[in-house]
């Protein structure tokens, strides 16, 4: 089994994707995390481009305790028609500390003329003597041959000289870095071939995502040769990304056989994913493979109903082994199998056979076709499927709802709500003041219940979306109010559907609390009945 070594740049490359800014803090969490994983090599960024990058890597030789990874400090060549020993990018590689230090260099004819301005035996000279001067002074040397694909197409004769440059001056690698992301799969494939036969080094591959070829052409470039992957978790990288190690490695792993990562590692994939989306301060995208909350998720009754026979139906693997799990979606796609199934995941058994069972299909497809939408609203689609079933606890029911919105003199725009809560044969009319009426109606609403149940002061509104469901019909138009809720253990999210934004949002409201009410009762409490009737209210 042929070992491949990973080396992330997500700290670096990763940090060039728009919209992302990582203190130093940050930087440091994410080397903890990946060092956990076994990341063989771990690139910190470019000491001495900036007061941040240099404040890391000193931070980090005092602090950073890794295990398993080493810590690699990126730069360049020395500067054209330098002394390498004064080049400023070369001592801050040394100040930094690393035991591993990465160096790119120009591989591209058409970057020595046009953008080095230099001639192509200074270009090779930068080179070696770089390389040259960072092994001599004890360092490991990594040589990224930047553009190095479009440089062999222009000229592979030069392209091919450079990397013998970095070579023979010391450096243990050759990474071949498809640096403007154009080039096609086949064609790696065939241009790591041809290298592998004209000089013989451990070759790496770097690719970017500018023609989404990112993961497959660092696929293709191993099973051609390469021993190194280099890449960012979640495919973070300036433009349209780098490589997808959350891709590459579990495809490394279970597709091809190779030896990279642990399988334990693995497991802990889709958590980690998640830890470096939520530390960059960027959404963790649905639809990302293997890790996303999507990659193993089933809408299609069809699929549900075989993949409830045999999961290899419609899965391309066990979505444990990435930590991800499996999902079952709710939809008017669905069919008894989905309903009964789903049903199964939530605690309540059913028959595929049940008149419960078409029950809720009836209703998830009716209040679908009305704008209701049960995919992301688990919540809400448990309460149904409690309530077509055998559950009848009631835990409160509303007698009057009253939103208020008033522009104050001289002052800002406040909400206020009043509501009217019975609680058994209990009465409560409670109003409360909110920073918008969505606010002010769940700080009411809970105000009323806190004292019948406590519980409710640990959670609150973390989340709140509103879609327009037909923008033809304009202010009359249909909106659907997503609102997610957490308290300390978990997270939920609920629907409501109305052409009253207010009413909508207040029906989403309901859901939540009663969702928390019922997720904290006592295993077994919620088949004990109650003749009260729960009421939604009116909003006015």
């Amino acid at each position: 089994m042929r070992k491949i070594f990973i080396y992330d740049t997500t700290l670096r490359d990763g940090a060039q994707f728009e919209g992302i800014s990582f203190t130093v803090q940050d930087k440091l969490r994410i080397c903890e995390k990946l060092d956990s994983l076994g990341i063989d090599f771990i690139e910190g960024g470019w000491p001495g481009a900036n007061p941040k990058e240099s404040e890391f890597f000193e931070v980090a030789s005092k602090q950073l305790k890794l295990k398993r990874s080493k810590l690699v400090a990126f730069g360049s060549t020395r500067r054209v028609d330098s002394k390498v020993a004064k080049d400023a990018i070369v001592n801050a590689l040394l100040k930094a500390g690393t035991e591993y230090v990465t160096i790119f260099g120009k591989t591209w004819d058409l970057h020595v003329k046009e953008v080095l301005r230099t001639s192509e035996k200074e270009n090779l000279k930068m080179i070696s003597d770089t390389v040259s001067f960072l092994s001599g002074k004890g360092r490991n040397v990594i040589y990224d041959a930047e553009h190095f694909f479009d440089g062999y197409e222009n000229n592979p004769v030069y392209a091919v000289e450079t990397l013998k440059a970095a070579f023979d001056a010391g450096a243990e690698t050759l990474v071949l870095c498809d640096t403007n992301g154009g080039t096609l799969t086949g064609r790696v494939y065939e241009i790591v071939e041809e290298v592998k036969g004209k000089i013989h080094a451990p070759l790496g591959i770097h690719t970017h995502n500018d023609a989404e070829m990112a993961v497959a052409n660092s696929i293709a470039a191993v099973e051609a040769g390469c021993v190194q992957v280099q890449g960012t978790f979640n495919g973070y990288g300036e433009r349209c990304g780098n490589a997808n190690l959350v891709s590459i490695v579990p495809a490394l792993r279970f597709k091809l056989g190779y030896d990279c990562l642990s399988d334990l590692a693995l497991m802990e994939f889709t958590e980690a994913s998640k830890y470096i989306a939520e530390t960059a301060n960027m959404k963790h995208h649905d639809s990302q493979p293997y890790v996303g909350s999507s990659a193993f998720a089933h809408k299609a009754g069809v699929h549900i109903n075989a993949m409830m026979k045999d999961p290899r139906s419609y899965e391309h693997m066990d979505p444990s082994k990435t930590g991800n799990k499996r999902r079952i979606l709710i939809s008017e796609l669905s069919g008894r199998s989905s309903i009964v199934k789903k049903a199964g995941e939530m605690g309540i058994m059913m028959d595929q056979g049940s008149p419960e069972a078409m029950k809720i299909l009836n209703q998830v497809q009716d209040m679908e076709k009305e704008g209701y939408q049960f995919e992301l609203a688990e919540a809400s689609l448990m309460l149904l499927m409690k309530r077509a079933s055998s559950f009848s606890q009631t835990f409160f029911s509303i007698d009057d709802l009253r939103v208020i919105v008033e522009k104050r003199f001289g002052g800002n725009i406040v909400s206020e709500a009043t509501v009217k809560v019975r609680v058994g044969d209990v009465e409560r009319h409670t109003v409360s003041m909110g920073d918008g009426p969505v606010h002010a109606m769940d700080q009411a609403l809970r105000k009323s219940l806190v004292d019948y149940y406590p519980h409710l002061k640990k959670m609150h509104l973390s989340d709140f979306r509103v879609r327009v469901l037909d923008e033809r019909s304009g202010t009359a138009a249909k909106v659907r109010v997503l609102i997610q809720s957490q308290d300390e253990q978990d997270s939920w999210w609920t629907v409501g559907v109305s052409e009253n934004i207010i009413e909508a949002s207040w029906k989403a409201i309901l859901d939540s609390i009663e969702y928390k009410l019922l997720k904290d009762m006592p295993a077994g409490k919620d088949k004990k009945a109650s003749k009260q009737k729960n009421t939604s209210g009116r909003a006015r």
